[in-house]
């Protein structure tokens, strides 16, 4: 591995990359498990929900209420990055529930089924699902249906655009105030010059993402693969306004600039945070100072836009 200006506040992440295969799936997957600290955190209530998916298997959502909320909430669906591959690890919950407190919103955070089990189109279809069963009880979660927002980190971003234009083909009535995607995975061609750059990064690079497609079937000729690639869509125009955040040291950087540019051409508007000094994933470290910095930015834009 090749060394990078990485700041050094990200130790030890900064120096770690997962070894992805098939082999490391199958032994490290089944031993993520959501975190305790999840449930006791007295300023929030977490609920756990079985939602039904079109195929009829059904997925556990958690559904994170800080106390003292209005009966009329909004809420955020939140979509854990992983590669489509890896379940949600502990930052991706602390990140939830700080969002739920600081933000004042409903948390949707579901467990959508992992590739290569479940290859594509499945996580996408467990997540849109999952939305769809936010939106129809809204009324018994407390939820504002008018205020939903939608974000992930990752290949979370990929599921949060990919169920926007899921929402749009299905002419789906939901209007999301925001799509919030920190270090995006957005453009499945993995040519950009940041992937071309980045093969040896920490926490991601381009070797990794090429491993990851044979991994989740994603089949290039069916209409649905634009979920998987969202830049490579048709149409930008009815998506949400956008907070975008780009890592520097990360061979997804050039995904975030693109959908930027390509939203803005649609007259979308774009909040474009490029971070310095970064890895893909850094939020991981989450006492580093950019990382209290960026997530202070990450609630006021979610509060500015719900």
């Amino acid at each position: 591995m090749k060394k990078y200006p990485i700041h050094r506040e990200f130790f030890p992440w900064n120096l770690f990359a997962p070894p992805i295969s098939e082999q490391f799936l199958a032994m490290a997957v089944p031993h993520m498990k959501p975190p305790k600290f999840l449930w006791r955190d007295r300023e929030v209530v977490v609920t756990t929900q079985q939602v039904a998916c079109p195929d009829g298997e059904k997925i556990t959502c958690f559904v994170l209420s800080p106390k003292n909320l209005t009966k009329k909430a909004p809420c955020l669906l939140y979509l854990h990055g992983g590669g489509f591959v890896l379940e949600a690890a502990g930052y991706h919950y602390a990140n939830a529930m700080r969002y739920a407190k600081e933000v004042g919103c409903k948390v949707v955070f579901p467990l959508y089924r992992l590739a290569p089990k479940h290859p594509h189109p499945v996580f996408f279809e467990d997540c849109y699902a999952a939305f769809c069963w936010a939106y129809d009880h809204g009324e018994a979660l407390g939820i504002d249906t008018t205020r939903i927002g939608i974000g992930g980190d990752s290949a979370g971003s990929t599921l949060a655009v990919g169920v926007c234009l899921m929402a749009r083909e299905r002419k789906h009535p939901v209007r999301f105030r925001f799509q919030m995607l920190p270090y995006p995975f957005l453009d499945a061609r993995n040519s950009s010059d940041s992937c071309k750059r980045f093969t040896d990064t920490p926490m991601w690079n381009s070797s990794l993402s090429q491993r990851i497609a044979p991994m989740t079937n994603v089949d290039r000729s069916n209409p649905n693969y634009v979920w998987y690639s969202p830049v490579e869509a048709k149409s930008f125009e009815n998506l949400p306004p956008a907070y975008i955040e780009t890592a520097e040291f990360d061979c997804l950087h050039d995904d975030g600039i693109l959908y930027d540019r390509l939203l803005r051409d649609a007259g979308i508007d774009v909040t474009l945070n490029e971070t310095k000094g970064t890895m893909h994933g850094f939020d991981i470290a989450q006492k580093a100072p950019t990382t209290l910095a960026v997530m202070t930015q990450r609630i006021a834009f979610m509060k500015r836009m719900i």
